[in-house]
């Protein structure tokens, strides 16, 4: 079989700060294929802009340090290659759209001046070409009166309008993979739509593979092929969208579920996840998961479950995964 357009595999990194060593991701495997969704989701602080950082090759070092594992883009390994190798790959072929669009944009600089940058550096084109090509984009994207629109600065769009602009400047040299890290947070549920539908669009016409990475699983559910579950820097439930949600195979897949308003429990107090997740600097021996699970035995505290097998090519870390998808 061919390789995945992008392999991650045994991804480790850690953070060194004055309060100890905090170990962010802790063997993380996935991958994904052209015209594939990937979904990553868990809760704040479970690694999933790390890893999408360290994909990137973004991330600051010190104080971050990748201490093991592979990236690889269809079979080329990244974490070795040259800062100029990838500064290449970069926006390129690997794009991101960052969380907060307000601040990843540059205050100073018109959206058409920073989405034609890159046109300029990277293609060569000239000033007008670079802006021509911006004002196409921006109208791709759904930008009302793009070309009067190309001279305005950050500031001067809403927040929805910002995301978009974000998804024009990572469209614009024709990437492979796209990572959307947390694409409609602090924007309203209309909004929302009108996003993860440009983007599902988009993703259709350029057969561009997407990495998802959100808290929503409303979202997921619309958009996924494919889920990846993180807790405490760990993969701990992988598998495809219709399965993972009829039938966790994880307690905490299945806290996650749990927590979702439903319209059919009406006056009945909504479910919550006990406890915290960990600090990364002291992650608890055994499951990551044990001190707030309600199924945790004495063995959980002991051992470190591995990601087992399960039906329909799914995979969960959990010493009672399989009891947990029997019917």
């Amino acid at each position: 079989m061919a390789d995945p357009l992008l392999q991650v595999e045994g991804l480790r990194v850690e953070f060194r700060t004055r309060d100890g060593v905090a170990h962010v991701l802790n063997g993380v495997d996935f991958h994904v294929d052209a015209g594939e969704t990937l979904a990553v989701l868990g809760e704040s602080g479970s690694g999933k802009s790390v890893t999408a950082g360290t994909v990137m090759g973004i991330l600051p070092t010190p104080p971050a340090a990748v201490t093991g594992g592979s990236v690889r883009y269809r079979g080329e390994e990244l974490l070795t290659a040259t800062p100029e190798r990838r500064r290449e790959l970069r926006g390129e072929h690997i794009a991101m759209i960052f969380q907060d669009a307000l601040s990843a944009l540059n205050p100073v600089f018109t959206v058409g001046f920073q989405i034609g940058e890159q046109l300029r550096t990277r293609r060569g084109m000239s000033k007008r070409d670079a802006e021509k090509r911006a004002v196409e984009l921006l109208d791709v994207v759904g930008i009302p009166g793009a070309r009067q629109r190309v001279h305005d600065h950050p500031h001067q769009f809403s927040g929805g309008m910002r995301q978009r602009v974000m998804i024009a400047m990572s469209l614009a040299l024709d990437p492979d993979v796209l990572i959307a890290d947390e694409p409609t947070t602090a924007l309203d549920v209309t909004v929302q739509a009108q996003i993860m539908d440009l983007l599902a669009e988009i993703q259709a016409e350029r057969h561009m593979a997407l990495i998802l990475i959100t808290h929503d699983l409303g979202v997921v559910a619309e958009v996924a092929d494919r889920i990846a579950v993180m807790y405490a820097g760990r993969i701990v439930e992988h598998g495809d969208v219709h399965s993972l949600y009829a039938n966790p195979g994880h307690p905490y897949t299945r806290a996650l579920l749990e927590s979702i308003p439903r319209v059919d429990t009406k006056g009945t107090s909504l479910a919550a996840i006990r406890g915290l997740p960990p600090s990364l600097t002291r992650i608890p021996p055994g499951c990551p998961f044990h001190p707030r699970c309600p199924m945790a035995a004495q063995r959980c505290a002991d051992e470190l479950p591995p990601l087992v097998l399960l039906p329909g090519e799914r995979a969960s870390a959990c010493l009672f995964a399989e009891e947990l998808v029997s019917p």
